[in-house]
Parts: C-alpha cells; structure tokens; sequence
C-alpha cells in the first residue's frame, strides 16, 4: 500500500507551508532519510524527509504551491503502484484522522550547498563551513587534515592566517529590502508581489500585537562613551570582535536579571515570570523579520554573545534556523542604529512583555562634569504591555540598564 507523504508542522507556529523544490521526481527511488522538497515555514526553509523506502510515484502538489499542514504532498510504494484519483488532495488530511498510512516529515535544517572538488564532494565540517563564509574563505583553497580530509575549524583558521584569497562579498552582509520579484510590465501602474510565509506570519503576528496589546513606552538616553571606549580595547585584543549591539544585549540579560517583573510572558489567565533570561534580537531577512535567541545571556561573556549572535544572524538570513533557535525568548531587543536611526518605537512580540528599540550612537555636546563636552549618546525605547509591567517597572528597568551602559566593567566584574 502506498505511503503518503503529508505536510508537516516544521515549526511551532507553522500553520501552512510553500513547497519551494521538489528534490526527488516521480519513478526516483527513496531511501529513509532521502530529502523530498524543501519547503517554506513562517520563519525557515526546511528539508522533507522521507521515512519510508520505495519509488516515488507521484507529486501531490506541485512546486510553489502553498498548502495546509497535513495535505498529501506525494505517495511512496511499490515501482509501478497505481495512486487512486483524488489521493493527492485529501489523502494526508484524511490519513490523520482515520489511521491511514502516513508518514510523518521531520523537520531537518537545510544543509548548505555541497562544495565540488575535483575527486568528489569537498568534505568540511558546518562549524568550518560557516567562519569559512563568515571570513571570506574559499574552501576549495584550504586543505584538510580532519579524517578522510576533512576541512575542520583549525583548518579555515590557518588558511585565514596565511591570507588565503577571499571569496566574493556575502550578499547577507548587505541591507535587505523587500522588492517585487519581476519588474512592472510595460504600461502597468503596479506589481501584485504574493506573500511569502514569513510575511504571512509578521502580519498576523504583529495583529495580534498592536491591536489587543496595552502598549506603552519609555524612552531613556544612555552615555556611551565608556561602552565605545571598553568595546575598542577589547577588540584591541584580536580574540573576536565585539559589538554595540553585544553589549546592548549584554546589559539588557543583567538588567532583567534584576527586574524578573520585565523577564515575564503574558498568558492570558496568569502571567509567567522566566527564571532564565534569553535574549530575542531581530534579524532583518530579505523579505522580513526574525528573532533568533541569545539563551542564557546574562551568563554569556561578551565574547560568546559577540559568536553566538554573528552565527544565529548568519543563518537567519540563509534561512538556515531550527525552530528552538528562535523560539522561547523571554525579552526581545531591536537595533536600527546601523541605518541612522536615531530613536524608535518597537512592537511586542507576543506573548514577550517587552521590547527595546535601539538607535544609533552619535557624538554629542552635552554637559558633562560642569563643562560642554562631546560625548556618545544613545537612545533606548522600551515598549511595555501594560498588563505585565507599569510604569515605574519599566522605569527602573531602563535606569538600571542605562547605568549598566554607562560603566560597562560592570557587566564584566
């Protein structure tokens, strides 16, 4: 009896899913394990996976279709097995209910793109794959001393030390901007762009934000120079690079270690206050938004917030996230200084209880000490649910990480 193949929940908030590629065509012979399709979540692209062997016998749903979780996306059976009419459409929905044969798709994270070598498959580790792209290095220039080959972290680290030649820029280095994926025909006034799944979710999810949410916000100015002044010495270092935003994300985790009231979910019937402080910072993504998770940053040095953050930031934008990877934040921080953004206000990504907008770092004159000098400054927005936090709440939140800001070696004794 044929097996099908349905879609699958590959993320908590998963509602439908856009078959992207299919990777495996009808008369394909299928292992278990053997990738099937990638498909577009509301956050990531994942990889189906089959669970069961035999020939691939027919498409349910053709690529760059979206469906529901649980509609048929293909049959696995015998070679030559017929798949009865009207299978395709209902055969995953109903197979759930009734006990039919299915097989569920587990949800894998997309690998990246395999390296050629002239004898084969070029052999790296993920963890090497990603500082090789982080630095700009070209795999197939480094040699491998890991088994079979092999190219292993101390690898690309002494390739990087020797110079090797970089590769072209990574286009996730660069601002992304949504943009209609064809050009306006000729004598048309508009383009109909249709909405990707993580553009589907940010609207549902920010509905249900702006809308039911009492929000309000407080607005504080921190002193930076110091903060600029420790980031410098300790980059001077050369064991990483650190940055503003690490350090925001740093006194963020402190301050809400001090103010649990502000580490809080709202639930509706109870509001459930987060012994652990794990940090959500927004990622912008070509055609959106997404909040990978610092967890446990308040325990992090600058250093490992400074690694884990140009990862998580890294794979977001490749789409390259599992689902623990941004899920569970208890407080979220956005940071739009990098674009000259002097101050905003940010939403609440619910069930959070918090957001922090940040803006850009600029010279200033202001009083300091009795006299006019030019100092750092920095404008922090808390956006608050009033549900959870008042307003004196929120204020002692933000003074307390504006003191963290303003002596840094604070963060660090």
């Amino acid at each position: 009896m044929a097996t099908t193949v349905v879609m699958e929940a590959l993320s908590p908030t998963m509602e439908e899913g856009r078959l992207v590629e299919w990777k495996k065509q009808p008369g394909d012979v299928v292992a278990v394990g053997d990738v099937l399709a990638e498909v577009e979540t509301d956050k990531a692209v994942m990889e189906l996976v089959a669970r069961a062997a035999g020939t691939l016998l027919a498409h349910a749903v053709a690529a760059g279709t979206t469906v529901p979780v649980g509609q048929a996306l293909a049959h696995i059976g015998a070679a030559g097995e017929v798949v009865a009419a009207g299978a395709a459409g209902a055969a995953g929905a109903a197979g759930a209910a009734n006990g039919r044969e299915t097989t569920p798709v587990a949800p894998v994270a997309v690998a990246a793109p395999p390296l050629q070598a002239a004898g084969g498959r070029l052999k790296a580790s993920p963890l090497a794959r990603r500082i090789a792209a982080d630095r700009g290095l070209d795999l197939q220039a480094v040699t491998g001393t890991g088994p079979e080959g092999r190219i292993v972290l101390r690898d690309v680290e002494t390739a990087g030390s020797r110079g090797t030649a970089p590769s072209a820029p990574l286009a996730a280095s660069r601002p992304h901007v949504l943009t209609p994926a064809e050009p306006a025909a000729a004598g048309s006034a508009y383009t109909d762009v249709p909405l990707t799944q993580i553009r589907k979710a940010i609207s549902k999810r920010l509905a249900q934000s702006i809308g039911p949410i009492p929000t309000f916000y407080l607005t504080a100015e921190a002193d930076m120079t110091r903060a600029a002044e420790a980031r410098e010495g300790l980059n001077a270092l050369g064991e990483g690079k650190v940055s503003f935003n690490d350090i925001v994300i740093k006194a963020t985790a402190l301050a809400l270690g001090q103010h649990p009231a502000c580490n809080a979910w709202w639930q509706e019937d109870r509001i459930r206050y987060w012994a652990d402080v794990h940090v959500a910072m927004a990622v912008a993504v070509e055609d959106g938004l997404i909040t990978p998770i610092i967890r446990h940053a308040d325990r992090k040095t600058l250093r490992e917030i400074g690694a884990e953050a140009k990862d998580l930031a890294l794979r977001a934008r490749e789409r390259k996230l599992k689902p623990e990877e941004y899920t569970g934040g208890t407080f979220s921080v956005s940071n739009l200084g990098m674009f000259d953004i002097d101050e905003f206000t940010a939403i609440i990504n619910p069930p959070e209880a918090g957001i922090l907008a940040v803006g850009r770092i600029g010279d200033q004159a202001v009083a300091y000490e009795g006299q006019l000098a030019i100092r750092k400054r920095l404008r922090l927005t808390m956006s608050c649910d009033h549900r959870v936090i008042d307003g004196a709440t929120g204020a002692q939140f933000l003074r307390t990480l504006v003191r963290m800001l303003e002596n840094p070696l604070g963060m660090v004794w």
